[in-house]
């Protein structure tokens, strides 16, 4: 593979090599390369699978990763949903969103997801499918099931006695938000009796259901998630159905400039060791209000002993049990440079700090480009690894390697043809100091959340 013209004049000017910076280096949230929001979580035989939309405001299919760790997490491709296979004729023209995945009392999974502003439902029998519609080729909800309200954000609950329920319902212009709840059979998909309007004080979307105590929290999202006042709420009751009283410190969870913390929420509540944690998505960093690129983060919840809930700390190192992503895998390069940075904060030591907050990104618009990486001293290596920016789009590259520095040697078999994914990896043999990687001059602005070698 040839260097470009872009690459060509890179090699010219190439600035000097930068070492690891020491700004915020291996910070847990957010736990995804990627931008990703509305996130749903099940864990089966100690793998934790997470479901979230695509950003910016999703796309064709969800993205699905999978985790041992909850540390280090692999991109998933998903048969279901996509947009093609979840239109109907009252099908508007929004994508991919806001997935939520339970396991039944049956033993399957059932997926409940937002589709065209319907929500259809899927099922399969195992996370990552294959999944098909529970329902054929119709949607759970159409659109036009509650004019004047999107039939979005559907969040299953299914209580201590095996009862499941479905809570839904966004607003309209960011406005007007209602929540609807309804019983469902055994089989997920059809509704048993009434439906209810449960909707409790400043409701706009989100709805997530945790039963704590022999109380019911319903919690859910105020605000608009393209701003800064996204927020989350919660209420109580002593029944699925509600009715619902805004609890003490709600809101528990909402934006903190001052540490880079914007609109946090459309969130899940996930259980670590016997503890509760929250997994939500909260904005990129450097806040941009022109782009949605959200992320996936988690920090601690505590019921308080008063029947509450406490106001959540974000954070950017994440819990404890977050921390130490690869302790068995230490980061091998000390220098790193790039045929180009887009700006300050896109530079190519943001590629070896361990902190999906930060990547490396070519200039905009350019076509290629390269990153060279110093291991020290000569040694053998196994593999790299890189995750893209955004991993459903396809990505190609070459790897070259040197002694010195300056003069480069193809690898035989060292490229890799265009794939999705993450990581990519791409196996190694071979003794040496310098590593470069080529990207393939069909790639336009090219961007990586980190890159390793092992």
């Amino acid at each position: 593979m040839k260097l470009s013209l872009l690459s060509v004049i890179c090699l010219t000017g190439l600035a000097h090599a930068q070492i690891v910076p020491a700004r915020q280096p291996g910070r847990a949230n957010p736990i995804l390369p990627a931008y990703q929001a509305d996130p749903s979580c099940v864990t089966v035989e100690g793998t934790s699978y997470l479901f979230a939309t695509l950003d910016p405001w999703g796309g064709e299919s969800l993205g699905c990763w999978k985790s041992q760790d909850f540390k280090n997490w692999t991109f998933v491709p998903l048969n279901w949903p996509t947009k093609e296979a979840c239109t109907s004729p009252t099908s508007k023209d929004a994508l991919v969103w806001a997935p939520s995945v339970v396991k039944g009392t049956d033993g399957r999974f059932h997926m409940y997801v937002s589709v065209g502003n319907e929500i259809w439902a899927g099922v399969a029998d195992h996370p990552t499918g294959p999944w098909k519609n529970a329902l054929g080729d119709r949607p759970l909800i159409p659109e036009n099931f509650k004019p004047g309200y999107h039939m979005i954000d559907a969040e299953a609950f299914i209580d201590e006695d095996g009862q499941a329920y479905l809570y839904w319902g966004s607003g309209w212009n960011w406005v007007n938000g209602k929540c609807w709840a309804v019983r469902l059979k055994d089989d997920m998909v059809t509704f048993d009796g009434e439906i209810h309007d449960v909707t409790p004080p400043h409701y706009f979307e989100a709805p997530f259901m945790v039963k704590h105590d022999g109380r019911y929290f319903l919690m859910y999202s105020s605000g608009r998630t393209d701003q800064t006042t996204y927020q989350v709420h919660y209420a109580t009751g002593d029944q699925p159905f509600g009715p619902f009283t805004e609890g003490p410190n709600s809101p528990i969870l909402s934006t903190q400039d001052t540490i880079d913390v914007i609109s946090p929420g459309h969130h899940a509540v996930i259980e670590r060791e016997g503890r509760p944690y929250i997994l939500y998505h909260r904005h990129s960093v450097p806040f941009d209000p022109a782009f949605i690129g959200r992320q996936i983060c988690v920090d601690e919840l505590h019921f308080s002993a008063d029947g509450g809930i406490d106001r959540v700390l974000p954070s950017h190192d994440g819990p404890a049990f977050l921390q130490d992503r690869n302790p068995d895998r230490p980061q091998r390069i000390v220098a790193i440079s790039a045929c180009c940075e887009a700006s300050e904060s896109t530079s190519a030591a943001f590629a070896i700090d361990d902190n999906y907050a930060t990547r490396w990104a070519v200039t905009q618009g350019a076509q290629g480009g390269w990153l060279k990486v110093d291991l020290g001293t000569p040694q053998p290596v196994h593999s790299i690894e890189l995750r893209p920016e955004y991993p459903w789009k396809p990505c190609a590259f070459s790897v070259e390697s040197s002694i010195d520095g300056e003069s480069w040697t193809p690898i035989p078999d060292g490229q890799l043809k265009a794939e999705s994914g993450s990581p990519l990896t791409l196996p190694l043999d071979l003794s040496t100091r310098w590593l470069r990687v080529v990207f393939d001059d069909s790639l336009t602005d090219v961007s990586l959340w980190e890159i390793g070698v092992f």
